[in-house]
């Protein structure tokens, strides 16, 4: 979910950023594990499932990075991180990235001192609200109690939607989406509003799904995607190219059915040979092994195959692409080129 916070936290964890020693490939060599930060639990994206596994969109993005480094997929410590808490982890040093569902806004960028590597996802802020409420538009709101996740975007843009629609607002402060989904069934509040895919995850989780309606409007824009540390550039451009790497493989048909037999016997795309580490040095101006894509690519597949596996026509959630699509299908992901 999109998240900002007080400017009394804003200040502090800059000033934490400022000071943290920033993560650096030799520390997590050295430590043999990649501390993640994920969400507490949000379908689709991070969540464990019965047997204590972190699955989901962004932990298939940790898992990827710990590929590209370590060559093992599984060497990522996942560390749950609410709205409130997430950005003083990253601050100080408890996490190495943040793949949390996290919106990139100016003040996160310039006073929190972080670096976003780039835009996973293409959201936007929506409400979700009982179908027995008779409510069709967002603009009927007026008055209503709406559970709000502290610590967000979120708290911003509803306030000013409801201030610039000149409508009262009782806002119902919660903490995490498992608060949430328990006091809107609850009936705490009218309407529950967050990023528009996580509506769609929670509401495939509810006992009666179609007893709910997502309401038609989209109310801001929320690019989420990986954040680290100011001061580590090079860090930054390992979770930059490593997700790169995976939107690429999608736009060149690179799968995980199909990764390493085109390692194997590298064709005349040299494109993907680079990629692939077939040709060229690309690894090592990242500080990595020839092979960090390609085992990057081999965890899940490429950034199409973990929108379909995790979000998308393999789920129950069942989103579309939309602006998430690659740009040879009209959508926003592109990878710049890897030469």
């Amino acid at each position: 979910m999109k998240t900002s916070v007080l400017f009394g936290t804003l200040a502090f964890a800059g000033l934490a950023a400022a000071g943290a020693s920033a993560a650096t490939l030799d520390d997590v060599k050295a430590r043999g594990k990649l501390n993640c930060g994920v969400n507490t639990g949000l379908a689709g994206f991070a969540e464990p499932d019965a047997s204590g596994e972190w699955r989901g969109f962004d932990v298939a993005i940790c898992r990827a990075v710990a590929a590209a480094i370590l060559g093992d997929p599984s060497a990522v410590n996942f560390v749950s991180t609410t709205g409130k808490t997430r950005f003083t982890s990253l601050a100080s040093g408890e996490i190495d990235v943040l793949a949390r569902n996290t919106t990139w806004t100016f003040s996160r960028d310039a006073d929190l001192k972080f670096d976003f590597v780039g835009v996973n996802y293409y959201d936007g802020q929506g409400f979700i609200v009982p179908k027995s409420l008779g409510v069709t538009s967002a603009t009927e709101l007026d008055g209503a109690t709406v559970c709000i996740q502290t610590g967000t975007t979120t708290e911003l843009n509803l306030a000013d939607y409801f201030r610039v629609n000149d409508m009262s607002l009782e806002p119902v402060p919660i903490e995490t989406e498992a608060e949430a989904r328990t006091q809107f069934l609850a009936g705490a509040c009218d309407a529950y509003t967050t990023d528009r895919s996580g509506l769609a995850a929670v509401r495939v989780a509810y006992p009666n799904p179609d007893d709910y309606v997502i309401l038609p409007e989209t109310i801001s824009k929320e690019p989420l995607g990986p954040l680290v540390r100011h001061g580590d550039t090079e860090w930054g451009d390992i979770i930059r190219w490593t997700y790169y790497a995976l939107v690429a493989a999608e736009e060149y048909g690179i799968t995980k059915d199909n990764v390493e037999e085109l390692a194997a016997a590298p064709g005349d795309n040299p494109e993907v040979n680079r990629i692939l580490g077939t040709e060229g040095e690309l690894g090592a101006m990242l500080g990595l092994d020839s092979d960090w894509a390609k085992n990057a690519i081999a965890v899940n597949g490429n950034y199409g195959e973990i929108f379909a596996d995790n979000l998308g026509e393999n789920t129950q959630i069942d989103l579309a692409r939309g602006l998430n699509a690659l740009y040879t299908e009209g959508g926003l992901q592109y990878a710049p080129p890897f030469r």
